[in-house]
């Protein structure tokens, strides 16, 4: 299914994209995309970059939910769905959400999501231009 809204990712040729990384960072509304994602029903605005996103780059994402969701065993399943796709995932930690609950499900620390890109960047040979 394609939405028909336009996509930021359609803007521009394949060959004027110089990003190196995406980094998915998008809260609680991860628990959202998470599924549309992994099913392909990329109808949401946003998402539609994914699918446009140059595969031979990084794509590193960071779920954030709250416990109850990121413990159900369809997370586990579309989380190993984008690992298998080749994309990099910054866990969650646990800690006393938003909605009260205390647990796994809150996004990593900012300088824990830095350090990854730098370490995916370094080991991918970031200082290369692309």
């Amino acid at each position: 299914m394609e939405s028909s809204a336009s996509c930021p990712a359609d803007a521009a040729p394949l060959a004027k994209r110089q990003f190196r990384v995406l980094v998915g960072v998008t809260g609680s509304v991860a628990a959202l995309k998470l599924p549309l994602l992994v099913s392909r029903l990329l109808d949401i605005p946003g998402t539609c970059v994914i699918r446009a996103w140059d595969c031979r780059k990084p794509l590193l994402f960071c779920p954030a939910m709250n416990t109850a969701m990121w413990e159900h065993p369809v997370t586990a399943q579309q989380v190993g769905l984008l690992k298998a796709f080749g994309y990099v995932e910054i866990p969650c930690v646990a800690k006393k959400l938003v909605c009260g609950d205390e647990g796994l499900g809150a996004m990593a620390e900012v300088g824990t999501i830095v350090d990854k890109v730098k370490e995916v960047l370094f080991c991918r040979g970031g200082s290369q231009q692309s």
